[in-house]
């Protein structure tokens, strides 16, 4: 199928099949299938973790060539229990990849994801590297401690949106400890003030998800059903470095993934994930494509963006057809 020179996304389509997975005695996932049945298969890791899945998503790839996967993982969207920490670590989300894999009779995928789900998909890359026949991963992030504190401390993003850091810290009343304060407040027995946590926290993130943030975007990012899983999971791994064995895991470990074909797309403006993760990446696979997206920041749906991701998996497709 071909888009034209207009148009950044394919065209929106339904999922021909949906389904649940149980993962574990707790955790039940939610996903589905869209494109072609007989497709290359790839499937998609959302952000957040707690972000879930979007219809537009199936939209970064050629439905024609494609069999496309998409997921809710534990404690996201549809999947069950919601919000749910429980059980929840990005080594369990891993394995949860694996079974679904196998679940659903797939050799190997295209694994794509952004933002949170790069570092999932290079976690799983890494561990389980004869199921992925090609990486593609945007607004990079790498579990590391500096890119924690770039988010969560006064010395980051805090000075480039001192006015949305002022609104998120207000409800802290003094404390320093920025992760620490709202780890407490939304596992809080209060449950309107662990809600009133929740919607400060994503909008906090929401805020500086595009290059020209959407009201109606920041609205949905602010809803109480997304907003909890949001930030309850966020802040969960984040408190716990994301469940990383050591800082600089996925760097020390990128010669694993090595001969996988890697896209790597990072928008110039991404305040919430900095180039430079991308670029340490880029070092450290240098085989790897990087592309600097100039009008780029963190939403895969900005034009830039979108285009890039459609590009790549473009790329992967006519050199794996």
């Amino acid at each position: 199928m071909s888009l034209g020179n207009s148009t950044t996304l394919y065209p929106p389509i339904e999922p021909y099949a949906t389904g649940t997975l149980a993962v574990s005695e707790r955790h039940t996932l939610y996903y589905e299938e869209a494109g072609s049945p007989n497709g290359r298969p790839a499937v998609f890791l959302h952000g957040g973790p707690g972000v879930g899945i979007h219809p537009d998503y199936r939209r970064f790839f050629d439905p024609e060539h494609y069999r496309v996967v998409l997921l809710d993982q534990r404690g996201a969207g549809r999947s069950k229990p919601h919000a749910e920490i429980e059980g929840n670590t990005t080594w369990e989300l891993v394995e949860d990849l694996e079974k679904l894999r196998r679940h659903l009779a797939i050799d190997n995928w295209v694994v794509m994801g952004g933002s949170w789900g790069s570092l999932l998909a290079l976690s799983y890359a890494i561990k389980h590297p004869a199921s992925v026949a090609g990486i593609i991963i945007r607004g990079i992030f790498l579990g590391r401690q500096a890119e924690i504190d770039w988010l969560f401390a006064p010395g980051g993003a805090a000075k480039i949106y001192p006015d949305e850091w002022a609104r998120f810290i207000a409800p802290l009343n003094g404390r320093q400890d920025v992760l620490a304060a709202y780890h407490e407040l939304l596992n809080q027995e209060d449950p309107s003030q662990a809600l009133e946590a929740a919607r400060s926290w994503s909008r906090w993130e929401g805020s500086m998800n595009a290059l020209f943030p959407d009201p109606k975007q920041l609205d949905q990012m602010a809803n109480d059903h997304t907003a909890v899983a949001i930030a309850r999971l966020e802040s969960n791994y984040s408190v716990n470095n994301f469940f990383m064995p050591e800082d600089n895991y996925i760097l020390d470990n990128a010669d694993t993934i090595a001969n996988i074909p890697c896209h790597i797309i990072q928008g110039r403006y991404d305040i919430i994930c900095p180039p430079i993760s991308a670029w340490d990446l880029h070092q450290a696979l240098p085989h790897s494509r990087l592309t600097i997206v100039p009008d780029g920041a963190h939403s895969p749906l900005d034009a830039g963006m979108a285009s890039a991701l459609v590009k790549a998996s473009d790329t992967l497709r006519d050199e794996q057809a």
